[in-house]
């Protein structure tokens, strides 16, 4: 079975930064802003290794926590071979895991320190992740500078980091139990359309989910996708009635919850940091929300493949959460 249910774990604090457009969009309850993208350093990298940075200490110090009473540190990022993550990794003392499912990259982390700590193997875990708008535009699609012209099925990188903090202690928010997905190629091959790519990967995850689970569409109070944007999310609704014949009703997107109507982003926002900022942001502190199925969607893209003309492979993973 992909699903596995978890015992004992629980999500405890998060600190978080956002970029100059973020803030200025639906956002309200980040931590920090960014004042630019180069936020007192030489390079675009090197400000998102300090977005990392900035927001693990200031969620250790939250805490109360020193270095050594995180047992694992997981760090995602979109730049190669999780770079940003390990160079800031290596200013701490505490054990690491680089983890990469493009965008949905987070919800990864949440399964593998859930797994940890369900299995007694670990107390506390740092989920931590970070993107930059004008990092990932160089890496996956053309340089800001050059002016290419966007399609309107371009997503926009969030700039953003997030830390969070899950552990054995008993909070109010519990993580109940996940899905892990496949990776799905439907042979779509244009890193402008992401939504397409990630949409049968999350139309699949929800339905493998509710059937090993047992459950029906409404079980949960909400369901919150990662980057899907306008055009994923309404290919995603399509797939889930024209195939699984799920009739989706209680969704949100995070792509399209970061920014306004008014900002030129295309078809809204993407980036692993998309879907933690408006978990946390809004939907954990919407009261009728108690039980949450968060889906976070990646597009397991490369430069060199997507030139040679080979599909893109898509990937979502399922996370249940409840709260108590």
């Amino acid at each position: 079975m992909a699903s596995k249910k978890f015992n004992n774990v629980y999500l405890k604090d998060n600190f978080s930064i956002v970029g100059p457009l973020e803030k200025d969009g639906l956002l309200n309850n980040y931590d920090l802003v960014m004042d630019d993208y180069y936020y007192g350093e030489k390079t675009f990298e090197q400000a998102e290794i300090k977005m990392q940075k900035v927001v693990l200490e200031n969620l250790l110090n939250l805490n109360k926590l020193n270095e050594s009473k995180i047992d694992l540190l997981l760090g995602a990022d979109l730049i190669n071979q999780v770079s940003i993550s390990s160079y800031n990794a290596s200013k701490f003392r505490i054990p690491y895991l680089g983890v990469y499912s493009a965008c949905a990259s987070y919800a990864e982390e949440l399964i593998i320190g859930a797994t940890f700590i369900s299995a007694k193997l670990a107390k506390n875990v740092v989920c931590l992740t970070s993107s930059h708008n004008l990092n990932a535009e160089r890496q996956f699609r053309y340089p800001v500078e050059y002016g290419a012209i966007k399609k309107h099925t371009t997503t926009f990188t969030t700039t953003g980091a997030i830390a969070a903090l899950i552990t054995n202690e008993i909070t109010n928010i519990k993580i109940e139990s996940a899905t892990i997905g496949k990776a799905i190629d439907m042979g779509i091959n244009d890193v402008n359309n992401m939504g397409a790519v990630m949409a049968p990967a999350a139309a699949d995850v929800l339905n493998t989910h509710l059937i090993e689970m047992k459950r029906n569409i409404n079980y949960y109070d909400v369901i919150l996708t990662g980057d899907l944007g306008l055009v994923g999310r309404d290919l995603f609704i399509e797939l889930l009635r024209n195939v699984y014949h799920i009739e989706l009703k209680k969704h949100i997107d995070s792509g399209c919850e970061i920014f306004t109507n008014n900002q030129e982003v295309y078809a809204g926002a993407s980036g692993p940091v998309a879907l933690p900022l408006v978990l946390f942001d809004k939907v954990l502190n919407c009261k009728k929300y108690k039980k949450i199925l968060i889906i976070a969607t990646g597009s397991l893209q490369s430069v060199q493949l997507a030139n040679q003309k080979l599909g893109i492979p898509g990937i979502a993973h399922a996370v249940s959460l409840e709260v108590i």
